[in-house]
């Protein structure tokens, strides 16, 4: 709902998961509108995207979860948005520069404002297992990459639990909108 209220994830637009346990995780179900959500709108499914003991379909973007976890088991949690900051800087860049903002030591790795981060952006395909092959393609030559976005469809962001890859997205989508803002 927080998400939803700041209108990083419109309508049924981004999908959300956790790690259950190293070979599955619990993920959105396709279809469910975001600033809604209830319990029943989660599904476990394995690491291939498959649900578990459920009749529901995972999110379409499943493979792109499973890409993070299996490339990284500290990973517990992947979250997507598609804010309007987002979503306009990925149509316009083939990566975002993150330099001098406080907010950088949220990502790991970092401990001073006195850096520069890349942010990946990828070229939307419709062939999910092929776009996440090619993000882990990059995650293998590049594995401080923070996070990274889809042109003209959002950001994927994860952390070690919910709650640090909530900050996460919270950092960037406000790092994002100051980037929006001085383009202006």
């Amino acid at each position: 709902r927080l998400f939803h209220q700041r209108g990083w994830v419109p309508a049924t637009g981004g999908n959300f998961s956790a790690r259950l346990t190293e070979n599955s995780m619990l993920i959105t179900a396709s279809g469910c509108h975001k600033g809604e959500l209830r319990s029943d709108d989660f599904l476990s499914a394995d690491l291939d995207g498959r649900p578990i003991a459920s009749e529901r379909k995972a999110s379409y973007e499943t493979l792109l979860h499973c890409q993070l976890y299996r490339h990284d088991t500290d990973i517990g949690a992947v979250l997507h948005t598609h804010s309007i900051a987002n979503t306009v800087l990925s149509r316009r860049l083939r990566s975002i520069e993150l330099a001098g903002y406080e907010l950088l030591k949220l990502l790991p790795g970092i401990s001073t404002h006195d850096t520069r981060v890349s942010v990946p952006v990828f070229t939307n395909d419709q062939n999910i297992a092929r776009l996440a092959a090619t993000i882990d393609t990059h995650m293998k030559q590049h594995p401080a990459t923070p996070a990274y976005l889809i042109a003209g469809h959002g950001l994927y962001a994860w952390g070690t639990d919910v709650a640090q890859a909530r900050w996460r997205v919270e950092a960037l989508e406000f790092m994002f909108e100051c980037e929006l803002q001085s383009a202006r």
